[in-house]
């Protein structure tokens, strides 16, 4: 059964990736897990409904025997045993060699958040990979040469949520799941010859993870490889998975490399699942911070679960990025840097991250200090003890005129880079991605709902903004596509699925 069809334009540097051995690959995995990748999904649509509808979440009492029993996961690999300082990024190649070289213990090559999933974009990025893999990557300019240190990151993936489709493939007929289509293609030209580690984005529930596992069992057992081969650390940055931390880490016990925070995700996570009642709307972007009440009980909840499971609870990302031109810009942005991975060391995160190289020696300098091991699993936070309502507390705090702007500002300028073919920009000295901008458009679409501010504020703010921004190739479009987000009756899922139809328009 061969109906596999490609709808993307191609190139002969593409040919190694969509050989016809990997494309079977990719179909396989499609028909064998896609109907429950669909089904997952209604499961969301249903889950959706209860919480506006006023269901609150909680701790599963049908898995309390998973939260309560002794187990640990599969034992760290020697290559992910010191993960103080991983540094994330697209898929681009000069930012793989300038991240493999950086001095971060682990690089995470991202076909997320920080990526725009143009098919060149996509199908370049399994290139550079492969070529990372093989050390044959390099990269020039006219000023300089780019190849690979003799001491290099690990390397770690982070494919699509299993909410994505990639559109340029079909399989009987029907588009590939985008999760699908990542993974497969990097585990099938690369898992014989490096660790086949990934980073898992965007998931909801503990049968998502499952879903996982199944499809690395296959994968492994199709290509002769050892059953736990694959290691992959869950991004927790849904409310929903806050709760189920526990199940998630049994269900992948055999291939589990931790959890991480998700700080941004989860905050998007947290507006958007309680769109419906305005008891939840949040405060300005810039105010909630770490420190507040249902972050940081996130937070200590997921270094507790971890380290009970004998594994590693990484930290999230500081926005901040280095400001060459402003001195004492620069010096206020570091000093909040080293603050935010203070905190997180302190609270006994295993290692952290960072987007920017220039921010490497800084984390690895703090965790230097208070982790002198590879990591600190033993610390095991029995002082913690958190309850559902600990992690539902809203923080307080004000909605102001200047925090309408800077949302409205920041997510336009970041749709205008996206489509583009940039999924990772910084704008004001912050490093924004795909998180960042859907905290903006859902506490946009919040306040208006819920009469924090009018339509009519927001237009005028907007217009004033566009304004500012001046003339951009992709703004009209920008706009557009945020209004529509911002405006509509019902709270879009995901600004990366409208976003990518967009980009569909000018590639099919």
């Amino acid at each position: 059964m061969t109906d596999i069809e490609l709808r993307g334009t191609m190139r002969p540097e593409w040919d190694a990736i969509l050989s016809a051995e990997a494309l079977d690959f990719v179909a396989g995995l499609q028909r064998e897990f896609n109907p429950r990748r669909e089904k997952l999904l209604l499961r969301r649509e249903e889950r959706k409904a209860r919480l506006d509808g006023g269901e609150m979440p909680d701790f599963f009492p049908e898995t309390r025997e998973i939260r309560e029993s002794e187990w640990t996961v599969a034992p760290i690999r020697p290559d992910l045993l010191d993960r103080r300082v991983e540094i994330t990024g697209p898929v681009e190649r000069k930012m793989i060699i300038n991240a493999l070289n950086s001095g971060a213990n682990v690089f995470m090559a991202d076909f997320e958040d920080s990526h725009t999933p143009t098919w060149a974009n996509n199908l370049d990025g399994h290139i550079n990979l492969m070529d990372a893999v093989r050390r044959t990557i390099s990269f020039s300019t006219e000023a300089k040469s780019y190849r690979l240190n003799e001491k290099i990151a690990t390397l770690v993936v982070r494919p699509r949520g299993w909410h994505l489709l990639e559109k340029h493939l079909l399989v009987d007929g029907q588009p590939v799941s985008a999760s699908l289509f990542d993974f497969a293609l990097y585990f099938f030209h690369n898992a014989r010859r490096t660790g086949p580690y990934f980073y898992l984005p965007k998931m909801e529930s503990h049968l998502e993870a499952r879903l996982w596992n199944d499809v690395f069992v296959r994968a492994q057992k199709e290509l002769g490889i050892p059953n736990g081969t694959i290691r992959a650390t869950v991004l927790i940055e849904t409310i929903l998975a806050a709760f189920e931390m526990d199940e998630i880490l049994y269900e992948l016990r055999d291939h589990s490399s931790g959890l991480n925070c998700g700080r941004w995700d989860y905050i998007f996570s947290f507006i958007k699942k309680f769109r419906a009642h305005p008891q939840f709307a949040l405060p300005d972007r810039a105010l909630v911070t770490m420190d507040k009440a249902f972050l940081a009980a996130y937070v200590d909840l997921l270094i507790k679960t971890c380290h009970r499971r004998g594994i590693h609870a990484m930290g999230g990302m500081a926005a901040q990025i280095p400001i060459k031109s402003d001195p004492a810009a620069n010096e206020a942005a570091m000093k909040k840097v080293e603050a935010d991975k203070l905190r997180e060391v302190r609270a006994g995160h295993d290692g952290t991250w960072v987007a920017h190289p220039g921010l490497v020696e800084i984390a690895k300098r703090i965790f230097d200090q208070y982790m002198p091991g590879p990591h600190q699993i033993d610390r095991k936070r029995d002082d913690v003890h958190k309850t559902a309502a600990d992690l539902l507390q809203v923080p307080e705090g004000a909605i102001t005129e200047a925090g309408v702007r800077q949302n409205v500002n920041v997510g336009i300028l970041y749709l205008e880079a996206w489509l583009g073919g940039l999924g990772c920009v910084p704008l004001y000295n912050l490093m924004e991605d795909a998180a960042t901008a859907e905290i903006s458009r859902t506490q946009l679409w919040q306040w208006i709902r819920h009469g924090k501010i009018t339509r009519q504020q927001y237009e005028r703010i907007r217009d004033e903004e566009l304004e500012k921004i001046g003339p951009r190739p992709h703004l009209a479009r920008a706009a557009e596509l945020f209004d529509a987000l911002t405006l509509n009756e019902e709270l879009a899922d995901f600004l990366t699925i409208p976003a990518y139809e967009e980009l569909l328009k000018t590639e099919m």
